[in-house]
């Protein structure tokens, strides 16, 4: 793995982690996807991709 790559994943991890914020799903799905499209923006990724990781990860966690 590239350097770019380790940053991207331990990014995404983040995001993941911190996309519970809020106590709907509605709200939580809106965190993630801010706070993955603010990742995949960081790291010159997709930030739709990155978005909508970020809200699915919002959408799981409880």
């Amino acid at each position: 793995m590239t350097r770019l790559h380790t940053i991207t994943a331990a990014s995404l991890l983040g995001a993941a982690l911190l996309a519970g914020c809020g106590e709907s799903y509605g709200e939580r799905a809106l965190t993630g996807g801010v706070l993955g499209a603010g990742v995949g923006a960081a790291t010159g990724n997709d930030v739709g991709t990155s978005a909508a990781i970020g809200a699915g990860a919002g959408i799981l966690t409880k």
